[in-house]
């Protein structure tokens, strides 16, 4: 407490009450003030003395507004007794509450139990001292006349609340009624409280009241000086002329208006369409009718920046050398004999014309066939720059077309942003995975890239935070993708679609001996003098270690021998120039036991068990597909994980057996008597594909007739209801994986025989193909123990498996 609590004068008469303490606030007697309290302890303060205490209280105020939970320390000895008038409940838990001031009352804080859910204390009334004071009349005068000029600057106080004020003669009273109404800080009202002449406390209310009324003409000066100030220039003006002194005050020299004069001469010597000059002029001439400090200032500096950074008509010579082009993508590339054929032929026009519309050309392969570094290495051909943008989950169109100016931090689109990161206009542009693009609420990215693949459209592609259009038919794109399935039609339009299968054996033994060996020697700090590797160790590597397409895998087990040889060196110091010569043999020290296993056929022939060729995402393989009938009522069971287009092809297989019941010497409703299983081996991978028609024909032909199938012999091929047979994909590798089974004889579709000219002469050696047209000639080719007469003949000495030789024979076996 500041003052004296005047506790000396205080007379017996005192009270019992609740205490709530206030935060910054002063309760004066006679006031009338609205609060709304939110503290549990406050609020349990009000409830006890509406219950308990007739609605009185004591409120006291904290010295140190912060202080959550109170002591006996925290608070003044001076307080008012009030009253409390009204009180509402808000629906956050906070209460409204109206007091009444009654009387000044002193407590002595420390005999105040703060432990208590609701502290009470013993308050002490503090009465006046006598006014004799010879210029209270002149005092009081003055501060009414003061009242009503400052009434009339804060129009917040309400005229009722003045009249009251005017009617009053107590100088006290006047002193108490004045100071809720003044903003100043409370411990200064604190002291006016704690005051008891009533001569002394109207004073120091009136030297409060003048203060506020200086407060309130100074403002009032200001506002009138700026409000002549801006009516005199334009506000913008203003604004822009303070911010340029703050800037000059702490050491920036910024002059906006010199900025744009620079920004515009850019414009004005950067070389690029009229229309885009236009555009960027107009927003520069926006900005300079705009204050720096405007929200949408940076917004137009953005985009102008953006203008001038955009590389327009910036080309970088290209070199059409074709014969130094294909000299660098054989360096780079073995075999993808196609890409780079197209490459060249594009060179050769582009060394003939002036002006040629670049390429748009889509890579689609398994993963490693080297779509990316095919890429990079036509860029290093053409003397390009390379930016590649892979799209795997990309699902915002903005990514592609860019952000309207509309949205906050809009931008442009990928296209745009990677031009300007090579600034040149001719680059090469990889679209990296464009079959991995998803669509959602915030649209189709695979739309949005139509007018940038559209070769009659992109030479006026339209960013949307541009709005200008932009030539994109200088660029060379090239878009990779592993499924061309997954690419939407209207995409694929667009393109030109050139298919890289993969490697063969042959290729994979080339590309690790000349590319990948040599490389990882030189990153694992190996010498080729001290470190080969024989070609049956690169077999075995690509035979029993990996199973793909492409050759990523292959370089990592090529790089963990190269790894553990590297580490062997550094053990064995003193022998640190012995020669190391990896083999077939030693491969397995290096990297343990073998990982794959492929197809292989069976060692002998067998009734229902056929050898198909299959192509998969990693090769061809051998796929064995088994039939087995039993005694039941014609169920057919389909298993070993397959997909809609093999057990449609298994349906269709049956219903061309049954259509054929009286060729094969059947009766007619003998698949009423049994169950037919077909059954794929490994049932943990997915097989799908219209190739394996023929091969389920024939195992189940095989079952049916009880005759063998040449267990040397593959086949593939999809077969129609009448026995036609289809033509397949994926020759070559199937092909392939039919030398690595130790298949003497192949089975194709007559339509596939054309392809046989793109499949190497080193994989057709000591491989018999035999192109077929219908069913009849698979299965007089493929079982044994018959002719082709006795088989289409219903000859009987070809017994047909029925029911009652079944049960016979699985009684045997039971046995």
């Amino acid at each position: 407490m500041t003052k004296k609590t005047n506790a000396g004068k205080a007379t017996p008469k005192g009270e019992k009450l609740p205490l709530m303490t206030l935060r910054e606030v002063v309760m004066f007697p006679k006031a009338i003030i609205p609060l709304l309290v939110g503290r549990d302890s406050s609020i349990k303060a009000i409830e006890h003395a509406l219950n308990n205490y007739n609605k009185k209280i004591f409120l006291v105020t904290q010295n140190d507004p912060k202080t959550e939970k109170p002591g006996p320390e925290d608070i003044y000895a001076c307080g008012c007794v009030s009253r409390i008038l009204q009180m509402f409940r808000l629906p956050d838990g906070t209460v409204k509450v109206l007091f009444e001031g009654l009387h000044r009352a002193a407590v002595n804080p420390e005999k105040v139990d703060f432990e208590e859910e609701v502290p009470e204390v013993e308050t002490h009334f503090l009465p006046e001292e006598e006014n004799d004071h010879s210029e209270t009349e002149a005092l009081v005068r003055a501060t009414k006349e003061s009242l009503e000029e400052y009434s009339k600057a804060n129009t917040k106080i309400a005229k009722e609340s003045v009249q009251s004020i005017q009617n009053m003669d107590d100088p006290g009273a006047i002193a108490d009624a004045i100071m809720p109404h003044l903003k100043v800080e409370f411990n200064e009202k604190q002291e006016v409280l704690e005051e008891f002449d009533p001569f002394k406390r109207l004073q120091m209310a009136y030297a409060h009241l003048q203060g506020e009324i200086e407060v309130f003409s100074l403002e009032k000066k200001i506002k009138s000086r700026v409000k002549n100030q801006m009516e005199k220039n334009q506000r913008e003006y203003y604004l822009s002329e303070q911010l340029k002194a703050i800037h000059k005050e702490m050491g920036r020299d910024h002059d906006p208006k010199a900025e744009l004069d620079v920004l515009q001469e850019k414009v004005d010597q950067k070389n690029m369409p009229q229309q885009a000059k236009d555009k960027a002029s107009e927003e520069i001439k926006k900005l300079r009718s705009m204050p720096p400090n405007a929200g949408e200032y940076s917004v137009l500096m953005n985009y102008v920046d953006w203008v001038l950074a955009l590389p327009w008509n910036e080309l970088r010579e290209t070199d059409t050398d074709i014969t130094k082009a294909e000299k660098i993508l054989d360096e780079d590339h073995y075999g993808l004999e196609k890409p780079k054929q197209r490459i060249l032929e594009y060179l050769a026009v582009q060394s003939l014309v002036e002006k040629m519309r670049g390429p748009i050309l889509c890579l689609v392969g398994p993963p490693g066939v080297g779509k990316t570094s095919l890429a990079k290495s036509v860029a290093r051909a053409t003397q390009r720059e390379f930016i590649r943008l892979s799209l795997g989950g990309v699902r915002d169109e903005a990514e592609i077309r860019g952000h309207r100016r509309t949205y906050v931090g809009a931008m442009p689109g990928k296209i745009l942003q990677s031009l300007k990161r090579v600034d040149t206009n001719n680059p090469v542009f990889c679209l990296d995975e464009v079959d991995k693009m998803s669509m959602d609420f915030r649209g189709d990215p695979s739309a949005a890239l139509l007018e940038v693949l559209d070769p009659e459209q992109n030479s006026a592609f339209s960013d949307h935070y541009l709005d200008l259009d932009y030539d994109l038919s200088n660029i060379f794109f090239i878009t990779t993708a592993n499924y061309l399935q997954a690419i939407p039609a209207p995409l694929q339009d667009r393109m030109e679609i050139i298919k890289l299968p993969g490697y063969l054996e042959t290729e994979k033994n080339r590309i690790a001996r000349h590319f990948i060996w040599p490389k990882q020697l030189n990153y694992h700090g190996l010498e080729d003098s001290k470190v080969s590797i024989s070609e049956g160790a690169i077999n075995e590597i690509i035979r029993q270690y990996t199973r793909e397409a492409g050759v990523r895998n292959l370089e990592r087990e090529i790089a963990s021998i190269c790894r553990k040889v590297a580490k062997k060196k550094v053990e064995e110091k003193d022998r640190k120039d012995k020669k190391v010569r990896v083999t077939a043999k030693s491969v397995p020290s290096y990297l343990g036991v073998s990982k794959i296993r492929h197809g292989e056929r069976e060692d002998k022939p067998l009734v229902g068990v056929t050898n198909g060729v299959a192509w998969t995402e990693v090769g061809g393989e051998i796929l064995l597909v088994e039939v087995a009938l039993m005694p039941g009522t014609g169920k057919v069971e389909i298993t070993g994980k397959l997909g809609d287009v093999m057990k449609e092809s298994a349906k269709a297989a049956l219903s061309y057996v049954r259509s054929r019941s009286d060729v094969f010497g059947l009766k007619s409703d003998f698949y009423k008597e049994i169950d037919v299983h077909v059954h794929v081996p490994e049932g943990a991978t997915p097989k799908d594909g219209p190739s394996a028609g023929i091969t389920l024909t024939t195992s189940l032909v095989s079952s049916l007739l009880n005759l063998p199938v040449r267990n040397d012999l593959a086949m593939t091929g999809e077969i129609t209801l009448r026995g036609r047979v289809l033509p397949i994909g994926g020759l070559r590798e199937k092909l392939l994986a039919a030398r690595r089974g130790d298949i003497n004889k192949v089975i194709i579709p007559e339509a596939n025989q054309k392809d046989l000219q793109e499949v190497p002469d080193n994989v057709l050696k000591g491989l018999e193909v035999m192109p077929v047209q219908h069913m009849d000639d698979v299965l007089a080719e493929a079982l044994m123990g018959t002719t082709r007469e006795d088989l289409f003949c219903g000859d009987a000495n070809i017994t047909p498996i029925s029911s009652k030789l079944m049960k016979e024979e699985y009684q045997e076996q039971a046995q």
